[in-house]
């Protein structure tokens, strides 16, 4: 079995969301045989990159960063999103944080990267905003030598 993670933005622009949204299905749909798709379910990237793999017919493994994860959405379409893909994961992960913290999330974007063959990167190539971001976790998965893929659309930045 294939073992697929991502990391990526809670905002994905408006010009960049086709353009992340082709890339995902492009290296979802290349895969041969049976794949685990590990995600936190964040809004944005987590989960849209969840529905392409449950789409075609992965296995979704939910790393949950904290115990009050929940809390963290902004709006109750994130939360409803989080929860209907949670309900559609074969395994969950549930990491040992009381609290959704940037601790927590580092320790989450770290599992998924120990846990994948491949980390997809739905990433505008800056720096993160706070530990834990997806700079952070592209940086701990290359430090490995785990495979990297980004997928952005160039010249496109996050606001």
């Amino acid at each position: 079995m294939k073992r697929i993670g991502v990391t990526g933005h809670r905002t994905i622009p408006q010009e960049a969301y086709e353009q992340v949204l082709e890339g995902l299905r492009a290296v979802l749909g290349a895969l041969d045989g049976s794949v685990e798709a590990l995600s936190s379910l964040a809004a944005g990237a987590d989960q849209l990159f969840a529905d392409l793999a449950l789409a075609r017919g992965a296995q979704l493994t939910v790393v949950i960063p904290s115990g009050d994860y929940e809390a963290c959405f902004a709006d109750a379409d994130e939360l409803a999103g989080y929860r209907t893909l949670k309900e559609r994961a074969t395994r969950e992960v549930v990491l040992d944080f009381p609290h959704s913290t940037d601790e927590a999330y580092y320790a989450a974007g770290v599992y998924i990267a120990e846990n994948c063959d491949r980390l997809l990167a739905v990433w505008d190539g800056l720096p993160a905003r706070g530990l834990g971001g997806t700079g952070d976790i592209v940086t701990y998965a290359r430090d490995r030598g785990l495979p990297v893929t980004v997928i952005w659309r160039e010249g496109v930045r996050r606001s």
